[in-house]
């Protein structure tokens, strides 16, 4: 199989030095210069599952994923990456969250043409039921609430150049939390654009924008006085600006990298770094960082739950189909680590 080649640079391997030494000298100037005041902004929003990360490669980058974005998970990380693979998808995601939360993510992608690009996803955050308590009854009412979230988005991506793309997905997202329910309907929009230097390209991602959400339904207060009156929360926006390139890659290795500038409505900026190492085209091992701006870009990241990810892929034709399976591991801080595992069928 011939595989497009791209010569070893070795002005790109200095700009990504360079870049790489700047932003190690630039963090700890940042940990004084730049205060934490996005920190201040936490618990604005709702349907923070839709903050989590899809699909175990985009998180073992350190979720620097949203300039890369060259296969199905797109749908979760920037709709324009739709038309940046040729093969129709299909993904399978599960993740084992903390405190024994369940979050699932399928996504299906579809080429109309060479340039247009359907796709459909779902996305599941569940626990097991829980006995409700009270002041009167700590140990239990006998009864059970449950607690879920589920989003159904439809993405349309669209090549507009050889050198630009566009995306657009539109969901619609549910909560409930036992007989309480909040919905809204959000759109994603997303850019691609490869620069023509080398494989560098950069994306830009506008993700979770919507109107304000508040709860339905009715709740009794221990009091007995009941309450169908509640607060309403904007949704998870996030902007997003990525950066990716290969600075080497040859018939048998590639080397991607890839950065990303966070800009969420709800805490503070945030930087993220990955890197994947491929292999004779079904090996690949990647890991990636994330950082808070204000923080060190080496250790501990006090301002964050989550800072350093790990992850290995594998690659294999089955039948007409090649089988790709990834694995990803995220450490928290505070609350022990996570494990991610998905699975996408080509064809």
């Amino acid at each position: 199989m011939m595989m497009y080649q791209t010569p070893y640079s070795p002005a790109i391997a200095r700009i990504v030095f360079a870049c790489l030494l700047a932003f190690g000298t630039m963090s700890r100037a940042t940990a004084q210069l730049i205060p934490n005041l996005g920190g201040q902004r936490v618990g604005i929003s709702a349907f923070q599952f839709l903050k989590l990360g899809v699909g175990a490669r985009g998180v073992g980058l350190g979720e620097s994923f949203t300039a890369i974005a060259n296969d199905v998970s797109a749908l979760y990380w920037n709709p324009a990456g739709l038309t940046q693979f040729s093969e129709n998808q299909l993904f399978f995601a599960h993740t084992e969250y903390v405190v024994e939360v369940k979050h699932e993510f399928f996504g299906a992608a579809y080429h109309l043409s060479p340039g247009d690009a359907i796709g459909f996803s779902v996305t599941s955050l569940h626990t097991e039921e829980m006995e409700i308590t009270t002041e009167t009854q700590p140990f239990g009412t006998g009864r059970y609430f449950r607690f879920g979230d589920i989003a159904l988005g439809a993405s349309y991506s669209r090549k507009m150049t050889d050198q630009f793309s566009f995306g657009l997905t539109l969901k619609y997202v549910e909560e409930t939390l036992d007989v309480l329910k909040m919905r809204g309907v959000m759109a994603d929009l997303g850019t691609y654009y490869w620069t023509g230097i080398g494989t560098s390209r950069f994306a830009i991602v506008i993700s979770n924008f919507g109107a304000d959400v508040a709860p339905t339904g009715e709740i009794t207060l221990y009091s007995g006085v009941t309450d169908s009156s509640f607060q309403s929360f904007s949704p998870p926006t996030l902007f997003k600006i990525g950066f990716a390139m290969e600075p080497m890659e040859n018939e048998n290795q590639r080397v991607t990298t890839s950065f990303e500038l966070n800009h969420p409505n709800d805490n503070a900026e945030n930087i993220h770094l990955g890197i994947e190492y491929q292999w004779e085209r079904w090996l690949r091992l990647r890991t990636g960082v994330k950082r808070t701006i204000g923080e060190p870009l080496f250790g501990r990241d006090n301002s964050s739950s989550n800072d350093i990810t790990f992850g290995i892929g594998v690659s294999a034709p089955v039948s007409v189909m090649k089988v790709d399976v990834d694995y990803a591991y995220a450490n928290f801080n505070l609350l022990g680590s996570v494990h991610r595992i998905s699975l996408s069928l080509s064809y």
